[in-house]
């Protein structure tokens, strides 16, 4: 009965609920993204169910992992962040999380919210140092308003 069902189908029709892609490990563009700190406009887009996509990743590969700068659209603003939280597999010592999260930052570093709501990677803590040192950007206010690693 079953193939006589599928028979019946066009192919249009089969293809509808199944996807052929394979699963990225990274961010893209246009990726939604959850801001997990407690800045008014993270707190504002989110309440409003509209959350920032990604439109541009600070790496030569464009495609950002967790610790990559990204730039987000918000609200009809462009603000920075960093990624401290992927759906997808990471490396062995890296968890997986439930959603993409994203702490938002001003252009020196600093964050705009005063506390992260969510479990960070304690890996995001030699990311972010080795970054700091190489940039000049400090992240370390970022390590500071986190309440609980991972």
């Amino acid at each position: 009965m079953l193939k006589s069902l599928i028979s019946k189908l066009n192919p249009a029709q089969l293809s509808c609920g199944f996807h052929t892609t394979a699963h990225l490990n990274e961010v893209q563009l246009l990726t939604r993204l959850r801001v997990v700190d407690n800045s008014e406009l993270g707190k504002r887009a989110m309440a409003e169910g509209k959350p920032p996509k990604v439109i541009h990743v600070y790496n030569k590969k464009r495609l950002g992992l967790i610790g990559d700068r990204v730039m987000v659209a918000i609200k009809g603003q462009k603000k920075k962040g960093i990624l401290v939280g992927l759906k997808q597999t990471q490396n062995v010592k890296v968890p997986k999380f439930d959603s993409n999260n994203v702490v938002l930052i001003d252009d020196n570093g600093t964050p705009l919210g005063t506390r992260i709501h969510v479990p960070i990677p304690t890996i995001l803590r030699t990311i972010l140092k080795e970054r700091t040192h190489s940039k000049g950007a400090d992240y370390t206010k970022l390590l500071a308003i986190a309440t609980r690693f991972v």
